[in-house]
């Protein structure tokens, strides 16, 4: 496929653009990670399926893609401010364990959530306190040009020495309040952001000398040196959510266009939150784990099919009757794919349209809804499939996979209660518990012998 078929949302300039690579063919894609301080919410995987989607993409139009992730181990602070504590300070305190050791025990159980859903793995993951030097060294770069100034807490980026500060964002520079002086603390500006942190006299768990005192990175110097060790001064596309938009990546693009006179990433792409409730689901009060989807007898598999229903740059509404039809949908189509014989080839007439929506930027609703076009066409049963399964390269649903459902204990429990329930001729009672185990993405299929199975929907 030529090149410029592939159009992407740019951030930087708020326009679909086409997409042109800096190499042909290659593809240096730096997306944020995960800030190790907590499991990760079904909200957080949404941006990591946004950018297993797009490497997706990229890969069926033969690119070759160079993917980097950090791992945030150290320098978050609580306020996006610089002022509060370090997630990971505060996160070692509530699990009574140190920090070194909840770095591990999160970064571990994010990567069994990505596996779990088919999540590509990274080409490189990069972890920010194994690259401490390369931050300094970007730190000390950014003072030789004279950006930077020294406060009692820290070394900070004065952003009135960048003219065009906050254009991903449109930020109004002007109007921006001051807030409260805690928050401002010694810095010039409301907008100036800290590289450097001092440990300010209190030991800290994770701390290094630098040529400014003892203390540790702040959090957006650590993307861009990883990104720039890993990837160059400038690559092809920085990806991340869309909270990153107002500070984390405006700052990104602060320091390295002062650092080495552009903008370090041609495409910035920004996945969109999944709410609960018409919030954010950090802010809704609910922590929804995808070990908490599985509980309640869901494969991890229909939650990516649910984020397909809706586009990347739209707020996606978690509701647990949306998975259940996400789920029925997902072994609807499974059961379709194994129905249908091998050895076909993909269609042109459907290839050709599934690329047209998944090069526009990602319109995956509306390559999904071509799937059901697809099986209720009167193209060869093996044409479908190998159709179907050249989809799903860019899905990642694994159509082909049989999967063995291991039915939850709570399902399990309702169907024998349910059963008790109809030999004590209470039936209301009965219908009332089957509707549960409807709920629940599963049906109880009675026997003759008064016996019964419990299967999917």
């Amino acid at each position: 496929m030529a090149q410029t078929t592939l159009h992407f949302y740019n951030t930087l300039n708020r326009q679909l653009t086409p997409f042109n690579s800096i190499e042909p063919l290659k593809v240096g894609l730096y997306a944020c990670g995960p800030t190790v301080y907590d499991y990760a919410h079904v909200g957080n995987l949404r941006t990591y399926l946004f950018v297993d989607t797009l490497k997706r993409v990229l890969q069926l139009n033969g690119y070759q893609v160079n993917h980097v992730m950090n791992i945030t181990d150290v320098g978050h602070l609580v306020s996006d401010g610089d002022s509060g504590e370090d997630k990971m300070e505060k996160g070692a305190r509530s699990q009574h364990k140190s920090a070194w050791e909840i770095a591990t025990l999160f970064e571990s159980a994010f990567f069994t959530d990505l596996e779990r859903l088919n999540i590509l793995k990274p080409s490189i993951t990069c972890r920010a306190t194994e690259h401490i030097q390369d931050q300094i060294a970007f730190i000390q770069s950014l003072e030789e040009k004279g950006y930077t100034y020294q406060t009692n807490d820290g070394i900070y980026f004065d952003t009135e020495k960048m003219p065009d500060y906050g254009k991903l964002a449109r930020l109004d520079k002007q109007g921006l309040a001051a807030g409260i002086r805690v928050d401002m603390a010694e810095k010039r500006h409301p907008t100036d952001f800290a590289l450097w942190k001092f440990s300010s006299g209190q030991k800290r768990q994770m701390e290094w000398q630098s040529p400014w005192g003892i203390g540790f990175p702040g959090w957006h110097i650590e993307c861009s040196a990883m990104a720039e060790k890993y990837l160059g001064e400038t690559f092809d596309i920085h990806i991340g959510g869309e909270d990153h938009i107002p500070v984390h990546h405006t700052n990104e693009i602060a320091q390295c266009q002062a650092k080495n006179g552009k903008v370090q990433a041609n495409y910035w792409m920004h996945g969109y939150f999944l709410n609960i409730n018409n919030e954010k689901i950090s802010k809704s009060g609910v922590s929804l784990r995808l070990e908490s989807l599985i509980e309640q007898g869901y494969e991890p598999l229909a939650y990516r099919y649910l984020t397909l229903t809706s586009h990347y740059r739209s707020h996606l509404s978690f509701s647990w009757e949306g998975l259940a039809g996400a789920q029925k949908a997902l072994r609807r189509l499974r059961g379709k794919v194994a129905d249908m014989p091998a050895g076909g080839k993909v269609d042109d007439e459907y290839k050709v349209a599934f690329l047209g929506y998944i090069n526009r930027d990602l319109n995956m609703p509306q390559a999904l809804a071509l799937v059901w076009n697809v099986i209720d066409s009167d193209i060869a049963p093996a044409d479908k499939k190998a159709t179907l399964l050249y989809f799903d390269q860019a899905f990642g649903l694994e159509l082909e996979k049989v999967i063995q459902v291991a039915i939850p204990d709570e399902v399990q429990r309702l169907a024998e209660q349910r059963q008790i329930m109809k030999q004590q001729g209470l039936y209301d009672e009965a219908d009332s518990i089957r509707d549960q185990i409807l709920a629940y993405g599963y049906q109880v299929n009675d026997s003759a012998d008064q016996s019964f199975t419990i299967t999917p929907r």
